[in-house]
């Protein structure tokens, strides 16, 4: 994994929207099968990268994904080459039913045979959503909303996922149950970039870690060596 090329290298990202330089330079990068994480305090930059990256920000430097340079390139046309991103507030559409959403999901694909497999695939990953079948998903907790909005993203078999703040909101139960799909999702192979402030749990479930601050990346490494670091202890683990 390690000497794989990587599935996404960033390099001299610089994000400014409002006014704002959001994000001041950073280098990053995903190899496959990985998944890195992206913590911080609130504002330090993260979610704009993750929009930078799926093309909802303006940005400059350099994203190269699947080996591609991906600037100027729209949303749409990242989801059609297997970039998806499952937002901070989920994003489900509120007046369909669950099943509606996950079929939306695969929009970009035409096999319905694989849709109706990939269907009952993420069924199996999350057993609550089958029981829930033909429910409006704007009638659906915070914890299930964010169990569909994972599944509708994992129906367009992405080469690299993207979460942002997966946790944010949820009962402790109902995050110990994400961060547990979040690992399997992981242990099948898809890339996962995650971007969460619950440092603890990320840095638990990664290969590897960026700790941002200000704009900047102000360490990285293994996520087990930053989970050990005095500095990352201390300022994200409230030791």
């Amino acid at each position: 994994m390690k000497h794989a090329a990587p599935v996404l290298k960033i390099s001299s990202l610089h994000v400014a929207y409002g006014g704002i330089q959001a994000v001041k330079g950073i280098d990053l990068e995903v190899a496959p099968g990985e998944l890195v994480t992206l913590i911080g305090a609130n504002g330090a930059g993260k979610t704009s990268t993750l929009k930078a990256i799926t093309g909802l920000l303006p940005w400059r430097g350099s994203v190269c994904y699947q080996g591609e340079d991906i600037a100027g390139l729209p949303a749409h046309r990242l989801l059609h080459r297997g970039l998806a991103m499952v937002p901070e507030g989920r994003g489900v559409f509120a007046r369909m039913t669950i099943l509606e959403n996950l079929q939306m999901g695969a929009y970009v694909r035409h096999d319905k045979g694989g849709i109706a497999s990939d269907i009952e695939r993420m069924f199996d990953l999350f057993p609550r959503l089958r029981e829930r079948a033909r429910q409006l998903a704007g009638t659906m907790s915070g914890g299930e909303q964010q169990m569909l909005a994972m599944a509708r993203a994992l129906m367009s078999r992405p080469k690299l996922l993207l979460l942002d703040e997966p946790s944010m909101g949820l009962s402790p139960i109902m995050v110990d149950k994400v961060f547990e799909v979040v690992r399997d999702i992981s242990a099948q192979g898809t890339p996962i970039l995650l971007v969460e402030q619950n440092a603890r749990l990320a840095l638990q479930a990664a290969h590897r870690a960026y700790v941002m601050e200000s704009g900047l990346v102000s360490m990285s490494g293994l996520a087990s060596d930053l989970l050990s670091d005095a500095r990352v202890r201390e300022a994200y683990l409230g030791e």
